[in-house]
């Protein structure tokens, strides 16, 4: 008779496949919403440098602008942040105020969260469909 028995058995197997499956489904929602607000923090800065460049503009031109190619960007009248989720624009300008939006570009939960960003020359931020968009943490 054998005293050491080598390899592992199909019931064996089968626990630890169990265990990772439990593991992934704990894992996977925590993931995905780990990437979705890293997704708004990108939309919210590329805003936050429109806003900057709106007003370092200003000061030279005594207005805003609606082009983004004088802001600095390469597209104009809109621009995709670097992952290509967000779309953002300039709709509105004029020499006393201007208007800078987000949009969310794919059909997912994230469109009943966090679909829209703006923020406007006097520096009110505002969020669609959730108000709270621009300091949620979750």
């Amino acid at each position: 008779m054998r005293k050491f028995m080598r390899g592992i058995t199909l019931t064996e197997l089968m626990i630890v496949v169990v265990i990772v499956g439990i593991l992934a489904t704990i894992a996977y929602p925590s993931y995905r919403e780990f990437a979705a607000r890293a997704k708004r923090n990108e939309a919210k800065a590329a805003l936050l440098q429109i806003a900057t460049m709106q007003e370092r503009f200003y000061l030279q031109n005594n207005t805003y602008t609606t082009d983004l190619t004088q802001l600095g960007f390469v597209n104009t009248p809109c621009e995709t942040t670097d992952s290509g989720t967000y779309v953002f624009c300039v709709p509105n300008a004029d020499a006393n105020n201007f208007t800078a939006v987000a949009t969310y570009q794919n059909a997912d939960t994230e469109l009943g969260k966090c679909a829209t960003f703006q923020i406007t020359g006097d520096g009110a931020k505002t969020s669609n469909p959730l108000p709270d968009c621009w300091t949620r943490t979750r």
